[in-house]
């Protein structure tokens, strides 16, 4: 069965893109009303904590569509991304940050480490399709 025919994954969709446009929303609000230095205030906060909550409601579909996926191969090539998503964040997070230590590189705000692994997600698309997964 394919993915656009599964329900499982028109549920992912359903979820995950919402969360997204919510995600880039917030980001787009946050960088607009809190200038670049801003003290911490609950205000200051309270808006920097948005993209998380999206953050959090992507997570939340992708593991939502691991529990409802009834086909135990397709549900092994999504953990299957997942962790080549996640070995290849934190082997560059690491390391990023073993560099950053130790030598005067540029710092890498962390924000960056949850679109690292969306595209690890993606290299692990490509992998399945090279390998003919």
């Amino acid at each position: 069965m394919s993915n656009q025919r599964n329900p499982a994954y028109r549920r992912y969709l359903q979820r995950f893109f919402p969360a997204t446009i919510v995600y880039v929303a917030a980001i787009l609000l946050a960088s607009w009303l809190i200038p670049d230095g801003a003290k911490a205030t609950p205000l200051t906060v309270g808006i920097a904590l948005l993209p998380g909550l999206a953050i959090a409601a992507m997570v939340w579909a992708m593991g939502r569509l691991l529990v409802e996926l009834d086909d135990e191969y397709l549900r092994m090539l999504e953990v299957q991304k997942a962790l080549i998503a996640t070995g290849i964040s934190l082997a560059a997070t690491a390391t990023w940050g073993i560099l950053e230590l130790y030598t005067d590189v540029p710092k890498v705000p962390l924000f960056f480490a949850f679109p690292l692994w969306c595209a690890g997600l993606g290299i692990g698309s490509l992998w399945q399709k090279v390998r003919g997964a």
